[in-house]
């Protein structure tokens, strides 16, 4: 009997996991639903919007353009992770390819300590605290609040800290929203913008289009607005890249609790089985004693 109390107990501990991550599964469902929109929606528009700043990046006389890689005395690494766990290995994979980033690219700047990293994400900025890396600092809310303006106020400060030259690159390292099941994590460079336009110069021969007033004047508008968008679109990339691995994670976890159920169903009911076939045999072992006696 008390191997059925012990089946019993792990039945109902078993059954109640399911129901929580059930319950995550669908709200997972329905901020994916909502960030994938937005998202797609976003692409194309930013899209174009850099195809046409890429073709007034001709002169790169602007400071945050250039397209040759300048010296790099100071960088800023900012990682996006989750501030919840629960959805895979969407947070250690940020957290492994700052790290191999770091120790590929930048580990000369780290030991001389010209290395910053700003954590998007408790998760990854735990982690990276934990292993005694330089984090400096966090944007942690931009997740809880996430709209444009707040992403745009968080690239005006990023643009303010490059053109002090505080910061001679910025760096963001996050996953990029494919679908539900795929993310695909990218290493971006933020600043300086580089320019691709020896890329493709017979394509860019073909079309042309006329300055009003000229075009200094629009790239100089264009070009915050572009890097404002571009973080924006970061963020989304990366709100939709969580709730799609968490809804993922969730679904796994609810089949493998649903397939443990029924094999604690199965113990469960050849374990009462086995105890009412001793009960019975020690009836009739009991009355076949007494009819002797």
């Amino acid at each position: 009997m008390a191997n059925l109390k012990e089946v019993r107990t792990r039945i109902e501990s078993v059954n109640s996991t399911k129901q929580i991550t059930s319950a995550m599964k669908m709200v997972a469902a329905s901020k994916l639903r909502k960030s994938q929109n937005a998202i797609l929606a976003l692409r194309p528009y930013a899209e174009k919007f850099s195809e046409i700043l890429e073709r007034l990046t001709a002169n790169g006389q602007q400071p945050m353009v250039n397209g040759q890689q300048p010296t790099v005395n100071r960088v800023l690494i900012i990682p996006l992770s989750s501030n919840k766990g629960l959805c895979g290995v969407f947070n250690a994979n940020v957290i492994r390819e700052t790290i191999n980033l770091i120790k590929n690219e930048y580990q000369d700047l780290l030991d001389n300590n010209r290395l910053d990293i700003l954590c998007i994400g408790s998760k990854v900025e735990e982690s990276l605290k934990f292993k005694k890396y330089p984090v400096v600092g966090n944007e942690n809310v931009l997740l809880d609040d996430l709209t444009y303006d707040n992403a745009a106020s968080f690239a005006e400060r990023l643009m303010k800290d490059f053109e002090d030259k505080k910061y001679d690159k910025i760096v963001f390292v996050y996953n990029q929203f494919k679908n539900a099941a795929t993310q695909v994590l990218v290493t971006e460079q933020f600043l300086p913008v580089i320019s691709q336009q020896s890329t493709d110069n017979s394509q860019q021969s073909e079309i042309d289009y006329i300055y009003m007033p000229n075009k200094e004047d629009i790239f100089n508008v264009m070009l915050p607005k572009s890097l404002k968008m571009q973080v924006y679109k970061i963020l989304l990339d990366s709100f939709a890249s969580e709730q799609g691995a968490r809804m993922i994670s969730m679904t796994q976890a609810t089949d493998n609790a649903t397939e443990l159920l029924k094999e604690l169903n199965l113990s469960y009911n050849k374990a009462r089985q086995s105890a009412i076939t001793n009960e019975l045999v020690e009836i009739v072992s009991g009355a076949n004693a007494l009819k002797n006696s």
